[in-house]
């Protein structure tokens, strides 16, 4: 995928490729790390690039379920769960629940095709408005890059404190980028 979105076609098009493209580089701060720097906490937070992964995985999958009506159970401690790889938990196996979720997010917004579909406001949570009595499909897209993005940042900040490697790096390292005066691809050390 390149580091740009490209030309898109309509709003829904634009949102779909924008949260495809923030699942993709928040994917590339895994890129090359071995589990147990996947599971690391090296910044001043308690958190780890996996255990970012899995909770924007469980996000999307949380707001996509309102959007289809689906009754969902978060209780404190899973909630606490999905910012950590649990023991005996694979990156690979939270990437391909990522994948999954991500082609139902994408199949859930092509068949409902209305920007405009409202979802109820939970209201048992502090954060959200009192006088606002449902979130739109559009509004859920907008949070979820932003959600996304934000975590992105995040595990940004992690992978640097565990090896130096930013994005574009990894992004030519993961694509095969030729190496340039001015951008090289990352490489283990």
């Amino acid at each position: 995928m390149p580091g740009q979105v490209g030309a898109i076609e309509n709003e829904q098009h634009g949102l779909l490729t924008y949260l495809a493209q923030m699942r993709y580089v928040l994917r590339l701060t895994g890129y090359g790390l071995t589990d147990e720097q996947l599971r690391a906490t090296p910044s001043a937070s308690a958190l780890s690039v996996g255990g970012l992964i899995k909770h924007c995985a469980s996000v999307e999958d949380g707001w996509m379920s309102d959007v289809r009506g689906e009754p969902k159970t978060l209780d404190d401690q899973a909630y606490a769960d999905n910012f950590r790889l649990a023991d005996g938990e694979t990156i690979d196996e939270v990437l391909a629940r990522y994948d999954r979720i991500a082609e139902r997010t994408e199949k859930t917004v092509t068949d409902l095709d209305n920007l405009e579909h409202p979802i109820p406001v939970d209201h048992s949570v502090p954060w959200n408005s009192k006088d606002m009595t449902h979130w739109t499909l559009r509004w859920v897209l907008l949070h979820l890059i932003q959600e996304t993005a934000r975590h992105t940042g995040h595990a940004d900040i992690v992978r640097e404190s565990l090896d130096g490697a930013t994005a574009y790096p990894l992004m030519a390292a993961a694509e095969g980028w030729p190496e340039t005066d001015w951008l090289k691809p990352w490489k283990p050390a």
